[in-house]
């Protein structure tokens, strides 16, 4: 069982039906005990930065996550989920993240419009298993209008918007997807793909 945290800020039915039509168990939870049991975690998110992790901490499920993770349990963030994985993020103003990927969530401050919203090819940064199914420059659907800044040690994967933005992060058991893979049609599918092998091995 794959445990998607309910913390009251995800789209939590459309990444459950982008799991299960690859045959993933997955359920959505917010209880302790179902996400200590789960073979992995998948953190997904819409909103600010701010209020989603008020809500992870207040309820307790950031320290869970936390502890799981460091026990090597397999975490994946999806959009917001993603963003919530760096060490700060400053939405609405400065706020302490989860702190499992070093790095900053700041506002995408660029000439162009923001929200960065719609179709983006990757550019990949290094070779990882959740590339294998898809090839460079394929398109995926983005919505957000802060992004990662980093050392870029974890860079996966990234788009051009005048900025490089992150898409794919990695740091050991942890992995981040800043565009929504359930929206970005058959590659979306398929980098799930490549992650239902890695936590399923």
């Amino acid at each position: 069982m794959h445990v998607i945290i309910d913390y009251g800020m995800g789209n939590l039915a459309s990444v459950e039906r982008a799991f299960e039509k690859l045959g993933v168990d997955v359920k959505i939870s917010s209880k302790t005990e179902d996400l200590r049991n789960a073979k992995s975690l998948i953190l997904p998110g819409v909103g600010a930065f701010r209020d989603a992790i008020k809500l992870l901490d207040e309820s307790g499920l950031s320290a869970v996550i936390k502890e799981e993770v460091a026990k090597g349990k397999y975490l994946i963030g999806i959009c917001l989920g993603m963003q919530l994985l760096y060490e700060k993020g400053y939405e609405y103003g400065e706020y302490d993240g989860l702190g499992l990927i070093k790095g900053d969530i700041e506002y995408l401050d660029v000439n162009l419009k923001v929200p960065h919203m719609g179709w983006n090819n990757l550019k990949f940064n290094k070779q990882d298993p959740i590339l294998k199914y898809i090839k460079e420059d394929e398109y995926v659907y983005f919505v957000h209008s802060y992004y990662a800044v980093s050392d870029n040690q974890e860079l996966v994967a990234y788009s051009d918007y005048e900025k490089m933005v992150p898409a794919i992060v990695r740091k050991n058991n942890v992995y981040g997807i800043q565009f929504h893979p359930e929206k970005s049609g058959e590659t979306g599918q398929n980098i799930l793909k490549a992650y239902k092998e890695i936590i399923e091995k």
